[in-house]
């Protein structure tokens, strides 16, 4: 009868095999899954991250430019365009630069662009952020 068990377990296991290489696949796969998320995920972060920061730091060149230029002037419009300036500053200081997994960071990003808009209409300049961008590199010397 001792014959016959180990027979069967002979055969068990390869019958079973067939589903242990399947679960042992599915384990193998599941893990460099993971990996390859993970590394496509970090990438990708990390463009968005940059192209967010680069437009972010535009808005806030931009209004710290025009601050300083809008100071001296003692026109009413001036002191108009001045104040909606340090608001676009104020929204952009307070952007949550630190956080990574903000919840409201595309709301807040909304506002920025939306303040900016604003003040472009206020002084009249194109509102194209990768205009600006783009104008830069096709200069030669």
């Amino acid at each position: 009868m001792a014959f016959v068990s180990d027979g069967d377990d002979l055969f068990d296991s390869i019958i079973m095999a067939d589903d242990r290489f399947r679960d042992e696949g599915y384990q193998e796969g599941f893990e460099e899954g993971t990996r390859q998320g993970t590394f496509e995920g970090r990438n990708h972060g990390l463009l968005h991250g940059a192209k967010l920061g680069a437009e972010v730091s535009f808005y806030y060149g931009f209004a710290l430019a025009w601050k300083c230029l809008l100071q001296n002037s003692s026109d009413v419009k001036a002191r108009k365009r001045l104040k909606a300036m340090e608001s676009l500053i104020g929204v952009i200081q307070n952007f949550p630069y630190e956080d990574p997994q903000y919840e409201k960071l595309q709301e807040d990003m909304e506002r920025v662009r939306a303040k900016f808009r604003q003040v472009c209409s206020l002084l009249n300049v194109a509102t194209d952020f990768k205009e600006y961008v783009r104008g830069s590199t096709g200069m030669s010397f």
